[in-house]
């Protein structure tokens, strides 16, 4: 189990998703200029049981398309069981990750990856010259484009 901060409805991390996002606490990268580094400490937060991400899925069900995790992937198994609970529920899925490489097993439960540790000079995902990657999982297809100039509108 991990602890996490209240999740919210965020519309711009997932391109042409309305995403329920959980921010999970205990990052281990701590970047520089981190706009969160609250989430360094893994005691910051609230338990995120199975029990309550349930709870959550089902009362936004109809509102929410995708879940999104920004962190986690260092406690892998809670991870994937959240994964699963929201791919049974009908959502896609998506990790938020600062690492380079994400463990295979994790992946597989995925349908969006962003990767890359945050870099203040390079940007995020909506500057040209960010070392971040968002990927569709399914295609392997790079998407970051779609973050730049508008054209996340011009995709839907």
């Amino acid at each position: 189990m991990f602890n996490c901060t209240i999740p919210s409805i965020v519309f711009q991390e997932v391109p042409n998703q309305v995403s329920l996002c959980f921010c999970i606490t205990g990052c281990q990268i701590g970047c520089k200029g981190c706009h969160s580094p609250e989430l360094w400490q893994e005691t910051h937060g609230h338990p995120l049981t199975n029990q309550t991400f349930t709870d959550l899925l089902t009362q936004y069900q109809g509102l929410i398309t995708c879940v999104l995790f920004f962190g986690g992937e260092w406690a892998p198994l809670p991870l994937i069981e959240k994964l699963v609970i929201a791919k049974e529920h009908g959502l896609l899925t998506c990790l938020y990750s600062g690492e380079e490489v994400v463990a295979p097993q994790i992946i597989q439960h995925l349908n969006f990856l962003k990767t890359g540790s945050w870099q203040q000079e390079k940007g995020g995902l909506d500057n040209p010259k960010t070392n971040q990657k968002f990927i569709d999982v399914q295609t392997g297809k790079n998407l970051t484009h779609l973050f730049c100039s508008g054209e996340q509108h011009a995709a839907t």
